[in-house]
């Protein structure tokens, strides 16, 4: 994709925040792990974002909807930038490729859990956070769990190897200015903007530890509700605050909610000192595409979140920090591939057939994965609001197999939207060719299930 330099990204000159800068110290102690140079047991702070497409950041060159996030922006100047990166459709089986470095078909999360625990993932499945136990590192989870229910109790991510979780159990907030979290394993009631305690409560963690340490921190925002935050976190001052105008045009309001999100990511890193800062791996990404609500047609009849299309599962993924420079990579990446990354960055012992390590990718080198997986189904009755089935990308050719659909191709090289599908008129032979190498990947990897 063509890419404006970031130095010429117009920046509000009454911008309420200042933007987070990467330039971080020269250091002296370094280690050699998988290829990558890193400082010696970097401290890792990986961010998520609640439905966040490519379309809604600067970073890429998709649409013209972007929100500004100043700080994010920073952060791809002066770190890597991924251009392939994927997610699984929703939040859910994301959340548990992380967790396990497993795709959905091995876990059983398909699809978003269900408060009474429908397709939890299992407890017993090993985690990251198991593979981190033994090594030192200090490593929690803040905010968005929902890959488990109420039926198996709010303890499961102490079960799992998190020691002191806080955050939102389920899929999202009715309001988040007054909210349920589930702390020391019990439910309590949260009054306060639910972006800014979620930071707040990080920066408290951080501070507390003595010993190098990973940070899940799983926003959010901007997850429904669409609304607008407190005013002194985003520069959306105009905009009505009645549920009749954030009904009726709601993209300002998700794009203030990412700004606001923007604005608490730079408080959370001015709050470290500038030694900390400078041995610690920040990583950025979305779980999902963008919500449907504030598309606004640019994917044509497409949707983003909840679809199989790359609309749904392109993401953002940027990663800063120490021994990596800046520059943007091709390399194909999915969200299960942070597992073995995070791992590989600590020294953790951690192995599984769908984590890739991309550290060397960090350092400038090649990446090893050659293909993308994605699937998207529940063991439950079939519900409404999203695409059930499967999709593998090899090359730029994307295959498309809904579940009660006929399966489409996409040549994202020249069709980066996929609205041209390849197999509308039965397909060259050529065509037909390249659905059955791919349909070929898909049976071979799923066999490794059984």
């Amino acid at each position: 994709m063509n890419q404006e330099p970031y130095s010429q990204i117009p920046i509000s000159l009454n911008r309420k925040v200042e933007i987070v800068k990467y330039c971080l110290p020269i250091v002296t102690t370094v280690i050699a792990f998988a290829g990558n140079v890193v400082l010696a047991e970097p401290n890792i702070l990986l961010i998520i974002a609640d439905d966040m497409g490519l379309d809604a950041s600067r970073c890429y060159d998709v649409g013209n909807q972007q929100a500004p996030m100043p700080n994010l922006e920073a952060m791809c100047a002066n770190g890597i930038v991924f251009d392939n990166a994927y997610a699984q459709p929703t939040c859910s089986p994301t959340r548990a490729t992380i967790m396990t470095g497993q795709y959905g078909f091995r876990t059983g999360v398909g699809a978003p859990i269900a408060p009474d625990g429908s397709d939890d993932l299992d407890p017993d499945t090993p985690t990251l956070f198991d593979a981190l136990a033994p090594t030192g590192y200090a490593a929690n989870v803040i905010g968005k769990w929902h890959i488990t229910g109420r039926d198996m109790g709010y303890d499961l991510p102490q079960q799992m190897g998190v020691p002191d979780y806080f955050g939102l159990f389920y899929g999202g907030v009715q309001d988040y200015f007054n909210w349920t979290a589930v702390e020391d394993g019990r439910e309590v009631q949260i009054e306060g903007y639910a972006t800014t305690v979620l930071t707040d409560r990080a920066i408290e963690w951080i501070e507390g530890q003595e010993d190098p340490w990973f940070l899940w921190l799983a926003y959010n925002a901007p997850h429904s509700p669409f609304h607008l935050p407190p005013n002194d976190l985003h520069t959306f001052d105009d905009l009505p605050v009645d549920e009749a105008s954030v009904d009726e045009n709601p993209l300002p309001y998700y794009q203030a909610m990412l700004e606001a999100l923007d604005t608490e990511i730079g408080r959370l890193l001015n709050s470290m000192s500038d030694e900390e800062r400078a041995n610690t791996v920040v990583m950025f990404m979305g779980d999902n595409g963008t919500p449907n609500q504030v598309l606004n047609g640019l994917y044509g009849d497409h949707q983003a979140k909840a679809t199989l299309y790359d609309s749904g599962t392109h993401v953002p993924l940027i990663v800063s920090g120490p021994g990596i420079d800046a520059g943007r990579t091709d390399a194909f990446t999915n969200t299960s591939d942070l597992t073995a990354t995070i791992a590989g960055l600590t020294g953790a012992e951690f192995s599984s057939p769908d984590s890739y390590d991309f550290g060397p990718v960090l350092a400038g080198g090649e990446g090893s994965r050659d293909y993308i997986y994605t699937d998207h189904f529940t063991n439950r009755a079939t519900r409404g609001g999203g695409i059930y089935g499967w999709a593998v990308r090899e090359d730029n050719y994307r295959l498309v197999v809904p579940k009660d659909a006929p399966a489409e191709l996409f040549d994202l090289s020249s069709d980066p939207l996929e609205q041209v599908n390849l197999l509308a008129d039965g397909g060259t032979d050529e065509v037909i060719k390249i659905v059955a190498d791919l349909q070929a990947r898909r049976d071979a990897l799923v066999a490794t299930a059984n």
